[in-house]
Parts: C-alpha cells; structure tokens; sequence
C-alpha cells in the first residue's frame, strides 16, 4: 500500500488512527503490529509469513546470544554469524537470485553454452530494510548495546511497524525499545506529526511526480542531445530527492503521530561540498548503517591506509548492491566510493603539505566563497553523473545519457526533442510551484518556531500563526487531492529497493 494512494489516505490510515487513539496505552503496541502486518499484507498475504518468520527467528536468536553470551561466549559468537548468514541468505535469494541466474547467463551465452533455465523470484517489499533492522537487533544484543526484548510483540511491532517498513528510515531497536513501551504522545506532537505528513505528501505527489515525466522521457531517448541529457538528470535529480525525501518526512510525521521519534533520513543533501558531506546527509540511516556494522567491523580508518581505502570501497560496492540487484547499481557504488577514496588522499596530500609551524590562516571572504562554489559545483557534477547510473535501465542508457552530457552530443544548445517537448503541462507547471511553496513555507515556519519559541511570542502572532498554518495544510491537501484525482497516484521509488 502507498502512503499517497485514495485507500491509504482515506481508509487506512483514518481507521488506524482512530483506533490507536481510542485504545488503551497498554494496547497501543498491539494495535501496531496488527495494523503494520494487515498494511504489509493488502500488498501480498504471502510474503507476510516471511516477514513473521524472519521476525521470529531474529527474536529468538537475540534471546539465545542474550543468555548465552556471558555463560559461553563463543555459542553466542556462533548464533550470531549463523543468525547475520541467515539474514543474508534470506536476502540474498528474493533479492539477487534472478540477477545472479541472469548474470550467469550472459556469461554462458557469450562462452557459447546453453543459458540455464529457472524460475522467478518476488522481490518482497521492503526486505532491504527490515531484514537490515532485524540483523542490527541481535547484532546489537550481542555487543550490549541494546536489551534484549522479552516481548514477541513488541520485537514484531519494532520490525513491522508500517510508516517505514517498507522503505525506511532504518530505525535500530536500542532507539525504540522504550518508545514502544511508553509512547510519548502530546497533541502538539500529533500536530506536529501531521504537518510533516503533508509536507512529505507534497514532496511526492505536488513536485517528484509532476517532474517524472521529464526524467522517464529523457532516459527512453535512443539519442538524447545535450539539452535532453541535462534537463533529464536534473529531473531525475529533483524527483528522486522529492520521492525518497518526502517518503522519509510521511514516515516520520506518521511516526510522530504515534508518539514517536524516529531519525531524521535527509539534511539538504544538494547543499553539500563535497561526496563525504554527500553522505552525511543523504539516506543518513543507511550510511550511519553501513559505518557501524560493516565499515567499523572490517577495520575502519585503524589498520592502514590501504586497508581503509578497501574498507571505503568495498562497503560502498554492497552499499550500491543493496540498493538493487543490477550491475548499474554496484557502478554507482563504486563511483562513489572511489571520490570518497580520492578525497581522503587530497586532505592527506594537503596535510602533508602543511607546514606546522605555519598557522592556517582563513581565507578572505570573497574568495571563500568562489571556493565553496567550486567545490559545490564539482561535488553535484559527480552526484548527478552517479545519478545517471543509478537511473539507467542498462550500461547502454547510462553510457548514451553521460556521453550527452559530457560532450559527446555538443553543448546544449536549448533545443528539446519532440519527446520530451509535452512532458510539462499546465497541471504539472502549477503543482510543482504549489508544491515548492508550500514546503519552503512550512520549513521556514518550523525554522522561525525552532528560533522563537511560542511561549516568547504574542497571543495574536500565535493565532495568526497557526491559522496560517492550517490554512496551508489544508490548501496543501486540497491541491493533492486534483493532482491525485488528474494522474491517479505512483509508488516510490525506493519501493524497489
């Protein structure tokens, strides 16, 4: 089910709502894991029986690594590689079957042998993300780092709960165990929760579907030409920023309508100067992740300086592959890990170079700027050109599609193909500048509370201000409702991974 579907927003959700507020706190945990495996189940009952299982087993493996970990350590250390393979094979076999048969195939193709035959594998929705959370629990058990959780139920609600199932944030159960127990619900809070909801509903529905239609048109051009190629991946851009972004703020707006606090997913990630303040703020969940339970255990920054750059690399490859199962995505992986790499050796060079005795001395605000602008500039060239592969259907469309960019088509020259020339209606033109206002005002009205406190403001401000606000919301609402209503509704785009 998607966040921004007719049945989510006018049945589900409603009901859920309704229900959570009504039952007692003590039932509230129970309510969740009913209504997140009834949500996950009106896509498709079947795979709801993974879900339980893998819920299961984890819960017991957290249990057995619990109680055996001071009595005999390496029973636990066992449980816990059997417990993480587990996880993987699991994985690993609804995600990477079919790539790795199709890969294999074109090996024996091109060898001259017969191609094998087998069957197709559903990728289940959201697996990517819970079996990560799963894994992160027993993982986390076994270093002390989280209790070890005596309820099913609440282990389940953890692992199930439907805001960010099916495509985030990856949450860890040390940050929600006592949530779960004492939700903090507050009106203001709910209120709160409702108006990140609707930001996250304007992000999707108002600006990354009304630009789609420009990245879709320009990546099925046999021969893009450079105007083509660049109008293409800003929108691509654009909309993926939007789509996973406003995913993140509806979940934890939801998330905050329940009485919990889950982590922020983004931080203005174009704003960044370079690819390792790129991933400080962008998908924080999954990088924070893959640093605490791939790159630290492999050794981190704290066994060479060749050994690092493997780490930085190789966790970047699986970060791409996890992300999905096609040879695009480990070259997006690689792209980045290999300017993460390239950084580190400049900031070395450049500290090698430094004299000590030789005090850095700031540079004049002028040419600061001009700095930061080249090294913005250069940081979302690189972005963008990974973005090209992270889009491409096939290596054939992102080498076209970065052949157009790069020089390969001439420059852009303004003129738009006749494919890509009727993308952008009347209706799209209006819900993109609808949508952009409303969410620039919303966050800058949340920057002014942050700044001024409520408490410091007059009666009448504080009227006039929360009129404003409804009056948005609700004006927000209404021009989702025709931009629904016009194009029906989209999945998100991290739904596949």
């Amino acid at each position: 089910m998607v966040f921004s579907s007719p049945t989510f927003l006018y049945l589900f959700l409603p009901a859920f709502m309704g229900v959570y507020y009504l039952v007692p706190p003590r039932a509230r945990t129970g309510w969740i894991l009913v209504g997140s495996w009834l949500f996950y189940a009106l896509w498709r009952p079947d795979f709801l029986a993974l879900l339980i299982v893998v819920t299961f087993f984890d819960w017991a493996a957290g249990y057995f690594v619990d109680t055996r970990r001071s009595k005999d350590p390496a029973g636990a250390k066992t449980a816990l590689v059997v417990t993480v393979a587990a996880n993987l094979a699991a994985l690993g076999y609804f995600k990477y079957f079919n790539f790795g048969v199709d890969t294999l195939n074109a090996i024996l193709t091109r060898s001259g042998a017969a191609p094998l035959r087998a069957w197709d594998v559903v990728l289940p929705v959201g697996i990517s993300f819970y079996i990560f959370q799963a894994m992160s629990y027993v993982i986390d058990v076994y270093r002390e780092d989280a209790p070890r959780s005596a309820s099913f139920i609440d282990m389940a609600a953890y692992i199930a709960l439907f805001p960010q199932l099916v495509a985030g944030p990856i949450i860890r159960y040390k940050d929600l165990a006592g949530q779960l127990r004492r939700p903090d619900y507050q009106s203001d809070g709910a209120l709160y929760g409702l108006r990140r909801f609707v930001v996250g509903l304007c992000r999707k529905v108002l600006i990354a579907d009304s630009v789609a239609p420009i990245a879709n048109a320009a990546f099925s051009i046999a021969a893009p030409n450079a105007t083509d190629a660049w109008l293409g991946i800003i929108a691509y851009s654009i909309q993926l920023y939007f789509d996973f972004s406003g995913y993140s703020d509806m979940a934890v707006g939801l998330g905050r309508m329940m009485g919990f606090s889950f982590m922020e997913n983004f931080d203005a990630p174009y704003r960044a100067t370079s690819i390792g303040d790129f991933w400080r703020r962008w998908h924080i969940s999954l990088s924070t992740w893959l640093r605490d339970y791939l790159y630290i255990p492999l050794g981190g920054n704290r066994k060479g300086v060749s050994r690092t750059y493997l780490n930085l690399a190789l966790v970047m490859a699986i970060g791409g592959l996890w992300h999905g199962a096609s040879w695009n995505f480990v070259m997006w992986g690689c792209w980045h890990g290999l300017w993460l790499c390239a950084e580190r050796v400049a900031a070395s060079i450049a500290e090698s170079r430094r004299k000590p005795e030789r005090p850095r001395r700031p540079l004049a605000p002028p040419l600061a700027l001009v700095v930061t602008m080249a090294r913005w500039a250069g940081c979302q060239a690189i972005v963008i050109a990974g973005w090209v592969a992270f889009r491409a259907e096939d290596p054939g469309t992102a080498r076209r599609m970065l052949g157009a960019l790069f020089g390969a088509a001439g420059i852009p020259s303004g003129e738009i193909s006749p494919d890509m020339a009727w993308r952008f209606g009347r209706l799209e033109t209006f819900a993109l500048a609808a949508g952009v206002l409303y969410v620039a005002l919303e966050r800058r009205s949340r920057e002014r509370a942050f700044k001024t406190p409520s408490r410091s403001r007059s009666a009448l401000k504080r009227r006039v201000g929360a009129a404003a606000v409804a009056l948005g919301t609700v004006a927000a609402l209404a021009g989702v409702a025709v931009k629904l209503s016009a194009d029906g509704y989209s999945p998100f785009l991290y739904f596949q991974f």
